[in-house]
């Protein structure tokens, strides 16, 4: 069940935390995974990951979509350790590339990850992805050994940021803040909603 944005005037796109095995979640990680499969001849099976691991509060599942619907972004964050998180399963859409929409995920990813007691964060990506690999390094992200075993170091990138350090919002861009409840399938849950800044911003 997908959360409830607070109202905003003419938005062109919402990110909201949804199910991990929602429509929009699947069709995103899907599309994510044949790409990598085209680029490297191998790539993780997105169905293996249970949707619970990116429940709150151990985790959640972030959609980005176009006022029409259209899923343009998706990202996850799972709890991996104590204080340690894992970012998973990073998208963006080719037509909606070089937008911004990656690094709203990230840092949006980033700041519910800390409020949940994170403070370390974790991912992966490939050699190959040279845009995401520059996003993760503008946003403080240091190369590290890799910490799945059997991945291929000809290919496989592992990067680690730390979270203790003060998060600010960029001034080109507004907040607004997202409710995402304790239990992504319960919206009434009585333990209370969780607020995360979120940006808003309309299309080119």
């Amino acid at each position: 069940m997908t959360t409830q944005l607070l109202p905003t005037a003419a938005r062109a796109w919402t990110m909201a935390a949804v199910s991990y095995d929602s429509p929009a979640a699947r069709e995103l990680t899907q599309a994510l995974q044949r790409e990598q499969h085209g680029i490297y001849g191998r790539a993780d099976d997105p169905e293996t990951t249970a949707a619970a691991e990116f429940e709150s509060p151990c985790g959640v599942f972030l959609v980005t979509e176009r006022a029409d619907g259209i899923a343009l972004a998706c990202g996850g964050w799972r709890t991996v350790g104590l204080t340690t998180a894992e970012v998973k399963r990073m998208y963006v859409a080719p037509a909606a590339r070089g937008q911004g929409y990656g690094r709203r995920l990230l840092e949006a990813l980033e700041q519910d990850a800390s409020r949940h007691g994170m403070t370390k964060v974790i991912l992966e990506t490939g050699v190959s992805n040279h845009v995401a690999l520059a996003l993760y390094k503008r946003c403080g992200y240091t190369l590290v050994e890799p910490y799945v075993l059997g991945r291929d170091p000809r290919i496989n990138r592992a990067l680690s940021k730390d979270l203790s350090l003060p998060w600010e919002v960029q001034p080109e861009y507004g907040t607004e803040r997202l409710a995402l409840p304790h239990k992504l399938n319960d919206p009434d849950s009585t333990t209370g909603p969780s607020w995360l800044p979120l940006r808003v911003g309309r299309l080119s």
